[in-house]
């Protein structure tokens, strides 16, 4: 009994000194690093588990990545059968079609920065009718004075149209940057390339060595414009970035091939029109000038009237996406790390006559099967009904010009970066 109290005393600590009753104290051992690796499938094999890793290591090494040129390197570097979308395409209803590839919304008209077309910039009045004399006079260059001869079969909007568009491009940017600053430090471009490469979509090889497996629908825009501007910073946004955009985008259920569109493999290439050092890494506008393909009159005599507004959409919506898309890209962007700003550019789609003008806001690039899942952001594109600038020439006079949309394309110019 006597033993049973002084070992219950010994269990209670009660009879033991403090040095003693330290070391009885249950002590927790330090959780020690394991000495073995952690359990991770195989880089080399077949399984999905493998194929999820190796594409988190793809994205991981993507993030790492500060150096421009490596990133987009790296992201275009797989070169897979994809989609070449055309911009200025001929296939029925194609703007649905390009709006579902970009996830663009169409907004009729111009936004409310697009349509105010002020008599004063930054304070200062900008001469109406000097502007409009410096027009007429490269109108009448390339339609009366110039003589021009016969010219090959479907060429002949590069005799007239092409030069007035460039000298109306250079005419209005070097006499609006008195109103518009920006201009000064702006970069003109003529007949430039741009490129820009993007996944949108899944789809199941149908043949080959990867017959079954599943891979992501790749497109690429190879665009070429007549003149685009460039400009050190970007344009004022038109909306907040995340604000509720309640238009819906098409959706459409087929293969792109249907459209149709043709699937190649070359080279993927991000482009904007220029190296990734110059400074000059934001786009202004785009002027584009439609094929002599494109004739009015035969489209209304094939019952075809609705597809040319259809076409000029398309035709903004390709363009002005590839070009904001590759100027995102430029700044570290991809589907994988979503754009933080909006960035936005314009376009003027012309035939020498007639002028469409439309305005993009790119506001998301994450267009993936997985980035896409809870994304609410939607591209926006604004544009306008088609209009002539003038009726006929007439020897050495214009009849018919039209103030309206020679507003239009000096207020286009004098848009101002943030």
């Amino acid at each position: 009994m006597a033993a049973r109290r002084v070992y219950g005393k010994i269990k209670q600590n009660a009879l033991l000194p403090e040095h003693l009753l330290q070391d009885t104290l249950t002590k927790v051992p330090p959780a020690s690093s394991s000495l073995y690796p952690p359990i991770v499938a195989s880089l080399t094999a077949k399984s999905k588990s493998s194929k999820r890793r190796r594409l988190e290591e793809h994205y991981k090494r993507v993030h790492a990545l500060t150096n421009i040129p490596e990133k987009l390197k790296l992201i275009t570097g797989l070169q897979r059968l994809k989609y070449v979308l055309y911009p200025q395409t001929f296939a029925l209803n194609a703007d649905r079609w390009y709006q579902h590839f970009t996830k663009t919304v169409y907004r009729p008209g111009l936004p409310e920065r697009g349509t105010s077309i002020g008599a004063t910039t930054q304070g200062t009045p900008w001469d109406q009718e000097q502007l409009k004399a410096m027009v007429c006079e490269a109108l009448l260059q390339e339609y009366f004075y110039a003589k021009k001869g016969r010219t090959y079969l479907y060429r002949r909007q590069e005799v007239s149209a092409a030069p007035f568009l460039t000298s109306l491009a250079s005419i209005l940017s070097t006499q609006c940057a008195k109103y518009n600053p920006v201009l000064f430090q702006s970069s003109l471009d003529v007949k430039p390339e741009v490129n820009f490469y993007w996944l949108r979509g899944e789809t199941k090889v149908p043949r080959g060595h990867r017959k079954g497996c599943i891979d992501p629908v790749r497109f690429q825009i190879d665009d070429k414009p007549l003149v685009q501007i460039r400009i050190p910073k970007a344009l004022a946004e038109f909306v907040p970035l995340d604000s509720v955009v309640p238009e819906e985008v098409p959706v459409i259920n087929y293969e792109p091939s249907r459209l149709p569109l043709f699937s190649r493999q070359y080279e993927n290439k991000v482009y904007i029109g220029s190296q990734v050092e110059d400074l000059c890494k934001f786009g202004h506008t785009q002027i584009h000038l439609v094929p002599d393909r494109f004739t009015r009159l035969q489209l209304e005599k094939r019952n075809l009237a609705d597809q040319i507004e259809v076409f000029l959409r398309s035709n903004a919506i390709a363009s002005l996406f590839a070009w904001t898309g590759a100027q995102a890209m430029y700044q570290g962007f991809w589907s994988h790390a979503d754009v933080t700003q909006p960035f936005v550019s314009q376009a003027i789609i012309s035939d020498g006559k007639y002028f469409s003008f439309f305005c993009y806001q790119l506001n998301t690039l994450a267009l993936t099967v997985d980035t896409d899942v809870n994304n609410s952001r939607k591209n926006i594109c604004w544009g306008t009904q088609s209009a002539p600038l003038y009726e006929t020439v007439e020897g050495d006079n214009i009849k018919g010009f039209n103030d309206d949309v020679f507003k239009q394309l000096v207020h286009f110019f004098l848009s101002c970066s943030n």
